[in-house]
Formats: structure tokens, sequence, C-alpha cells
């Protein structure tokens, strides 16, 4: 098993920025890709950015704004968000997928709100 835990998320004026992190531990060997996710009530989950074996992901919507980053030695993973818009507001999920004997396995952390005034 997996576990991730996110922090860094805040109240920020619109134009500014936040750092969010994630954590990984446990069974970190099994971890094929790691995603930051956005949740706002009455509307689907959004993929913001994810590290997979492919490369780098970024949504449109962020695309030139944020930046995902991930430091192996820490099991860490970062979502540097700059240039926020009043509608990045939202709940931030760190996600983790592995794979263990060919299943595919998701994990995520609690959230982290984040939420720009305009």
């Amino acid at each position: 098993q997996v576990h991730v835990v996110e922090s860094g998320g805040g109240l920020v004026q619109a134009g500014g920025s936040l750092r969010l992190s994630c954590v990984a531990s446990g069974r970190t060997d099994t971890i094929n890709a790691m995603g930051w996710y956005r949740q706002v009530p009455g509307k689907v989950r959004e993929l913001v950015a994810a590290i997979r074996s492919s490369g780098l992901y970024y949504a449109d919507s962020v695309k030139g704004r944020f930046t995902m980053s991930k430091d192996n030695a820490d099991n860490t993973v970062y979502l540097q968000m700059n240039s926020l818009k009043p509608e990045d507001t939202a709940v931030y999920l760190c996600n983790a997928g592995t794979v263990v004997a060919g299943l595919y396995e998701d994990y995520w952390g609690q959230g982290t709100q984040v939420t720009v005034s305009s």
C-alpha cells in the first residue's frame, strides 16, 4: 500500500503563487505515476498535472502557469502554481497510481484547499 499526504494550500489573491507538496510513503517502489487533481463541488474531478513514465502532463487550463516536479530522494512531488486565478479555487488532491502483479490501483490524499480571491 501507498500513503500520500498533501500540504501547502491556502488563501491567496489573484495573480499570486502557492506551492503544494505531496509526500508518498509505504510501497513507493510500486508507484507508476503521480498526479495532482482538483475538485470543485458539483463538478467532475479534474486532472491538473501528472508525472508518468511517458513524461509530464498538464491540463490546458494550467499550462504555462503550473509546474509539477518530483524529488525522488524524498518521494515528494510538488505543484508550483503561479499567476493564480479565482477559477483555480478547489480542493487539490494528490494521486499515486501503483502497479502490482499487473494490477493498477489508485491512492489518494485527503486534499488541500486552495482559495484564490479576486
